[in-house]
């Protein structure tokens, strides 16, 4: 918490300017996903500087090169996003728990990426998402959800990551990319503004034909296994 209000201090002359542009790209009938994303692409490094928080980015080239896929990192918390829209030029679509959907700044962004907002207690509205994201991965979108459902209050280690995130991938057949982040969880859950290195690592993807004969499950703990292991091996301790 003490890295948000360091955050706010140092750009508080700039936020009527983060504002007026936030709630502009919310008109999505007259600005593009490009233009709307380029934006907080361009934002969100300053931001992430004036927390004190260098993102350290490794395995771009292993990204596909047509748009249409589905990334999949382990979930630390709220800095997580910040990393992956930093680092990743395209633009990125979002999955959203409910309960981020009226929160000031959060319905803008939802706004802004056409986030699909899921209620995983509601099974119908969940199968609705998963229906919604299929048709828009087989439109050219990109898209990124956290499969552990919640963020691990456990550092860098993962909670299970649930079979039920990669329908949407199996039935759109396209590639998977899991994506390891690292001491993400300390930018804005622990009480510190010392200067922190946050890690990405985009691994190599996961086509259909790599997982076609799969279940979901066996895919879920597949890209478990694999983010697990790149977080041991660049762990610094």
């Amino acid at each position: 918490m003490k890295r948000i209000v360091l955050i706010v201090l140092r750009s508080f002359f700039y936020l009527p300017y983060y504002f007026y542009n936030i709630f502009k790209l919310c008109n999505v009938e007259k600005y593009d996903a490009q233009t709307r994303y380029a934006f907080l692409h361009r934002v969100v490094p300053v931001i992430n500087r004036r927390g004190r928080v260098t993102v350290e980015c490794h395995g771009l080239e292993n990204l596909p090169r047509e748009s249409g896929y589905i990334m999949f990192p382990n979930h630390q918390g709220m800095f997580d996003a910040l990393a992956v829209i930093e680092t990743h030029e395209r633009p990125i679509v979002t999955v959203m728990k409910k309960e981020t959907k009226n929160v000031f700044l959060l319905k803008q962004i939802i706004k802004i990426l056409q986030a699909e907002v899921i209620d995983r207690e509601d099974i119908r509205q969940s199968m609705q998402v998963i229906m919604n994201m299929t048709r828009r991965v087989k439109e050219g979108e990109n898209f990124l959800i956290f499969a552990e459902g919640t963020r691990s209050r456990k550092g860098n280690t993962l909670l299970e990551f649930k079979g039920g995130s990669f329908k949407s991938a199996i039935n759109a057949k396209c590639p998977i990319v899991p994506v390891a982040l690292i001491d993400s969880y300390k930018a804005f859950d622990t009480n510190s503004i010392k200067k922190l290195t946050v890690q990405i690592h985009y691994l190599k993807p996961l086509y259909y034909e790599d997982y076609k004969d799969m279940k979901s499950t066996e895919i879920a703990q597949l890209v478990s296994t694999m983010i697990q292991q790149t977080i041991m091996e660049n762990e610094r301790r």
